[in-house]
């Protein structure tokens, strides 16, 4: 049996807070171990509970969410720091994930998408919400015209848009009619190509004007 996907919760808003734990419990997959509403208890505790996922409100009260991540990330290596905010700006998305976020949400997020990008972040995915996704490849290409990569096959082009796009993996098997493992392979092949690790570098070594 799989072990579940272990995630806290940093959020001051009670009722945002009580219903992703709400949410959380109600999937098999997954194990609330904790929740907090600042950021310093959560620089206390986290660090010993060893959470495969946090999800990390930005605007906290006291320490920010973003400083929070960029001092935890180097106590919990492992840990993975989804954002769940309602900023979408481009200083806000590139500061998060400057400091060690590998996935960025907004707060109006449907309940299973939420649920599907804690699956796809503990699986070594970088989901965000699409506007996100757009915004941070409009930062990378200052407003140009995307080119196809030359490095990658038309297929893996299509996928790295889709990726790029913000849809989850399901969505982009579904879009080009192949399988969810085929989509896998080909995401494993393009990090291989571009020398990369995760989607937010496979879109800037793709897409960027470097």
């Amino acid at each position: 049996m799989l072990m579940p996907i272990r995630v806290s919760i940093v959020e001051d808003l009670p009722e945002i807070r009580e219903g992703l734990s709400e949410l959380i419990r109600s999937d098999k997959e997954l194990l609330l171990l904790e929740q907090f509403d600042n950021a310093e208890s959560a620089m206390v505790r986290i660090p010993a509970m060893k959470a495969d996922i946090v999800i990390m409100d930005i605007n906290l009260p006291g320490m920010s969410g973003i400083d929070c991540i960029r001092l935890l990330k180097s106590e919990c290596p492992d840990t993975q720091f989804m954002m769940f905010t309602v900023y979408e700006n481009d200083d806000k998305v590139l500061l998060a994930l400057k400091a060690g976020a590998t996935g960025y949400l907004l707060k109006r997020t449907k309940p299973e998408r939420i649920l599907e990008s804690i699956k796809e972040l503990s699986q070594g995915g970088s989901p965000m919400s699409s506007n996100i996704a757009r915004k941070l490849i409009s930062y990378f290409l200052d407003e140009k015209k995307i080119t196809k990569n030359q490095i990658l096959s038309e297929r893996e082009n299509e996928v790295l848009q889709f990726l790029a796009d913000g849809l989850l993996y399901k969505e982009i098997a579904d879009r080009l009619q192949i399988v969810h493992g085929t989509v896998r392979q080909h995401l494993h092949n393009i990090y291989k190509k571009l020398h990369v690790q995760n989607r937010t570098e496979a879109i800037k070594k793709a897409f960027g004007n470097s």
